[in-house]
């Protein structure tokens, strides 16, 4: 979501599209081929910018996999307010646009980016329907939805929800409280609805994390006063880990997602090379029981009952 400057409505320019095909090389260098985008990211600039990468190496299209979001709309000026919208025309009209600007045929996979309280499931399904015969979207799945939400969706789809993007990190840890906090008062304050990580796992539906990296505040970026004690002593904790594994502590964040049972799939936002090269290992890590616990215990800040 960092390509191409700031969401402002300032052009896209040579030096957005260099370091677009930087961070490109970066990720592919490191065995990275899937490349997660959204309609907004921004204002449609970071789209155009990967577009250009393709227009230059368009060898590229067949060998990763282009994913990206659509059913949020930006305030406009005079707004008060960002809104969502499931509509048929709005899916339809989006991809068109999310096509365009990527130059590209088809998307492997298409999101629908955050949940609307307005949706018609049956409009919702029926657009799907009309993305998939005419090829324009080959797979279909959803961003921060609950179980509930992936189920009503799903009943007025043919088409198979394959993923649910979630914010998971080892910062927002909400989806792991809510296991162990089932049946205690604590549970009733977290974000993530009972069983969505687990209808998730039943479903063969591949949960993705986007902000993993917790904005590198486990990995070396300077710590302002406001930190609470505990980011700061679970910092140093990864830090002691990543010298002890020889690697880096952006892999060690990583591989704490990754050791989970659920197979989850960590969305790195940053677009800097060296934070894209830093994450290699991250796959081939191994976190013992204890070392895992200890990270997440340290997050959490208390003990655990």
């Amino acid at each position: 979501m960092g390509l191409g400057g700031g969401w402002d409505r300032e052009p896209v320019t040579e030096e957005h599209i260099k370091e677009g095909h930087e961070a490109v090389e970066a990720a592919l260098s490191v065995g990275i081929n899937m490349f997660d985008h959204a309609d907004i990211y921004t204002r449609g600039k970071a789209e155009k910018v990967f577009g250009a990468v393709l227009k230059e190496r368009p060898e590229l299209r067949e060998s990763i996999i282009l994913q990206s979001k659509c059913g949020i709309k930006l305030a406009e000026p005079g707004e008060s307010s960002n809104m969502f919208d499931f509509s048929k025309s709005h899916i339809l009209s989006s991809v068109d646009g999310i096509l365009s600007r990527l130059g590209a045929e088809y998307l492997d996979i298409l999101l629908l980016h955050r949940p609307d309280p307005l949706m018609d499931p049956e409009e919702v399904g029926e657009a799907l329907r009309l993305l998939k015969e005419s090829g324009k979207v080959r797979n279909f799945g959803v961003s921060n939805m609950s179980a509930g939400q992936i189920k009503l969706l799903q009943a007025y789809s043919d088409e198979p929800i394959i993923v649910n993007q979630l914010e998971m990190s080892l910062e927002k840890i909400f989806w792991i409280d809510s296991v162990v906090s089932v049946n205690q008062e604590a549970w009733k304050d977290h974000g993530l609805p009972e069983g969505t990580i687990e209808h998730c796992r039943l479903e063969n539906i591949q949960l993705q994390a986007w902000g993993p990296l917790a904005q590198g505040k486990y990995s070396g970026r300077p710590l302002g006063d406001e930190e609470p004690e505990a980011v700061r002593s679970t910092a140093r904790l990864v830090q002691k880990l990543a010298e002890e594994k020889g690697t880096t502590p952006e892999a060690v964040v990583l591989s704490w997602l990754m050791t989970h049972p659920a197979a989850i799939q960590p969305v790195i936002g940053t677009v800097n090379p060296k934070r894209i090269a830093a994450c290699k290992d991250a796959d081939k890590l191994e976190l013992t029981r204890k070392e895992w616990y200890d990270l997440y215990v340290s997050s959490r800040g208390v003990r655990l009952p």
